[in-house]
């Protein structure tokens, strides 16, 4: 049974009670001392949260367990599952009768793989005719593409010697560049010259015009070399 307690003003009275009276009426002990000493220490709710949260720890390692076990059944199930069993018992069985109807058919199928195959229709399953198509398309590419890739085998050995000519040609092509550079200055200078003769012509003509007036005869071209005044 539990004891009462001496602090509690509604339990009933007891010896504890009234000698705590008695101190606080002689003026020993003071009603806050005692109101004091009836709060819980911190360690002993420290201990309890303790003894919490290692119940909650513990409650955790379990469910972990669990799960783990549980994970572990699934990963197994295709193992020790009936249904899984049955699947794979019914997959060896129709591996095993194929094996069979191969092993009475071995005479006439060595024949068959003797003889060659040409002109001959082979059956495929529907499942497999897409992939068919793709690989025809496949096939129609390589081929289109087997010549150049053929000529680039044959042109892996001398890859060294036309990589030289290559440079060589490129070096003829910089030099090429240079000259029809120059080239193009050069006609762009003459063409400035030719426009400057252009513009003293008329200067020329209105010269010699004026020397006829004068009386004074020049020669009409600038390359005879008399001059008759």
């Amino acid at each position: 049974m539990e004891a009462a307690n001496p602090w509690d003003e509604a339990s009933a009275p007891n010896a504890a009670r009234l000698l705590l009276g008695r101190f606080v009426a002689s003026g020993l002990v003071t009603q806050e001392m005692l109101n004091i000493s009836k709060k819980s220490d911190s360690c002993f709710v420290n201990f309890s949260r303790l003894q919490q949260i290692t119940n909650i720890q513990a409650e955790i390692n379990q469910k972990n367990l669990e799960i783990e076990l549980l994970r572990l059944e699934k990963d197994t199930a295709d193992v020790v599952h009936p249904s899984f069993l049955d699947e794979k018992c019914h997959t060896l069985q129709t591996m095993n009768n194929h094996l069979e109807a191969v092993l009475k058919e071995k005479r006439s199928l060595r024949q068959r793989l003797l003889k060659p195959m040409c002109q001959e229709n082979l059956p495929i399953e529907s499942v497999y005719h897409r992939y068919m198509v793709h690989l025809l398309e496949m096939a129609v590419t390589f081929i289109e593409r087997l010549e150049t890739h053929l000529e680039t085998i044959r042109n892996i050995p001398h890859l060294d010697a036309n990589l030289k000519k290559m440079s060589k040609a490129l070096a003829k092509m910089n030099i090429l560049v240079t000259e029809t550079e120059e080239l193009a200055e050069n006609i762009i200078k003459w063409r400035e010259q030719q426009k400057e003769v252009s513009s003293c012509i008329p200067q020329i003509l209105a010269e010699e015009n004026d020397l006829h007036k004068h009386g004074i005869i020049t020669p009409s071209l600038p390359f005879t070399s008399k001059v008759h005044v």
